[in-house]
């Protein structure tokens, strides 16, 4: 299980080695992505709270990248932290989150990106349930649900 001393030491000393890499230009992600996808995925946006589909669907599936598939998140470990962001608490395996230290806006946090690709994600927090104790705090617009049975 990932911990919040285990992801503080990722991002000061060096994340996991991903399953693969996968590296396109500016232009071949924005022939892909929306212009919104684009806009929080590859330029580090957010969207506004409470507005992503994504934030009360619980349906049994898989999130993965938007960008490039990967898969980030099971559904089973979702919850509904009250934030207005779909909340996890652990990814789908430890290698697939990269995790920097991010001091935008005058504070401290630690920002998490698709380890394959470097998208960003969203921002993970100490102050999850247990038994880990994490909020992976994700935008809709960077993952697609993979539903079970489809």
């Amino acid at each position: 299980m990932i911990t919040w001393k285990s992801i503080i030491n990722y991002s000061t000393q060096g994340n996991p080695i991903p399953d693969k890499r996968v590296e396109k230009t500016e232009s071949e992600w924005q022939a892909i992505l929306t212009p919104e996808q684009f806009r929080i995925t590859r330029q580090k946006g957010t969207e506004a709270a409470n507005s992503g589909e994504l934030c009360g669907i619980y349906a049994a599936g898989k999130y993965s990248c938007i960008c490039c598939g990967s898969p980030l998140f099971d559904a089973t470990i979702k919850f509904e932290s009250g934030t207005g962001w779909p909340s996890f608490t652990q990814p789908i395996r430890e290698n697939a989150i990269k995790y920097e230290k991010d001091t935008a806006f005058g504070m401290v946090r630690v920002e998490v990106m698709c380890n394959t690709c470097d998208a960003h994600l969203g921002h993970v927090f100490p102050d999850g349930p247990e038994p880990s104790g994490l909020r992976y705090c994700i935008n809709s617009e960077s993952m697609q649900l993979q539903k079970e049975g489809k």
